[in-house]
């Protein structure tokens, strides 16, 4: 895999949300259509605002949320109450939109409460749009994928180029194009690597593949056979050079000592997995394969008596 040079570091945090807040300064973004804001009293002070007067923000990047961490943020809220307040904006008809906590308002709802403090902010939809995308990428729990379409959001939305994405939400330029690959991906691998079967590292491997065919069916294997990063790495590697590999085979059951074999066959026999014996000179290892839980169980039956 290619080597990206780093960027200098950027400081992580702080250039994001914050300096998209009125009165702070803030980095020049591409002129486009403005619609009109609700006015509303703007203190900069918390008030309690009843939870059925505040709207879902429809620019919110996360798809998913933990239902026992909501559970506990739930019973937490319900003892010693809502901590950190919430930031909306304000809509017409003395409604309001999230910009910022929706897991605070949403587990506030489950804790029974009917108000929860917020700070009101008047911000465009814009603003709006684009202090939400940031704010939830300096989250440290976005999954890959959400992390890539806000990204992609940014860019498209805000017409943003991969370095203005990084200076405003503090990552590196190289990350934000590493994230923005993964929308190449097959929407099924897609939903793998969004519901954790798959890793960062695993998705990015496999963008190596041309073909979503080539790269749906890689995917399917690594994930069915539990493969690590550096596995996935050595088996996409193969599927790109496959003479080599062949070549590789080859020389290896050239060299493979006849006594060697005949006990790896053995083996392979008793244990009806595919069995690997590596020795030089009286010392090695023995690597057993399996496909499914089912056949670890069996092997640790035959290995340990169970």
């Amino acid at each position: 895999m290619s080597t990206m040079t780093e960027a200098p570091k950027r400081r992580a945090l702080g250039k994001g949300l914050e300096s998209l807040l009125p009165g702070k300064p803030t980095m020049p973004a591409p002129a486009a259509p403005v619609a009109p804001v609700a006015t509303a009293p703007e203190t900069g002070k918390p008030r309690e605002i009843p939870v059925g007067q505040i709207e879902r923000n429809p620019y919110q990047t996360r798809t998913r949320f933990d239902e026992q961490q909501l559970a506990e943020l739930a019973e937490s809220i319900e003892t010693n109450g809502v901590v950190q307040p919430i930031l909306v904006r304000p809509l017409a008809e003395g409604r309001f939109q999230l910009i910022a906590g929706e897991r605070r308002w949403l587990a506030s709802q489950k804790a029974g409460r009917e108000t929860v403090p917020a700070i009101v902010r008047a911000v465009s939809d814009q603003q709006a749009m684009e202090m939400t995308i940031v704010e939830n990428l300096q989250r440290a729990d976005l999954n890959p994928m959400e992390q890539a379409r806000a990204y992609e959001r940014l860019s498209r939305e805000f017409k943003m180029t991969q370095e203005q994405i990084a200076h405003r939400t503090g990552k590196e330029r190289a990350s934000v194009a590493n994230f923005l690959r993964l929308l190449r991906l097959p929407a099924e691998v897609q939903g793998k690597v969004e519901a954790g079967e798959l890793s960062f590292g695993h998705a990015r491997t496999l963008l190596s593949l041309e073909s979503p065919e080539t790269i749906l069916k890689a995917a399917q294997k690594v994930s069915a056979l539990a493969m690590s990063v550096r596995q996935t790495e050595t088996y996409v590697q193969g599927l790109l050079n496959p003479e080599k590999r062949k070549g590789e085979d080859k020389a290896k059951e050239k060299v493979v000592d006849p006594n060697v074999r005949e006990a790896q066959e053995r083996l392979q026999r008793a244990l009806g997995l595919k069995v690997q014996i590596e020795d030089k000179q009286g010392r090695g290892r023995v690597i057993i394969e399996y496909a499914r839980l089912e056949d670890f169980d069996a092997l640790m039956a035959a290995i340990a008596g169970e």
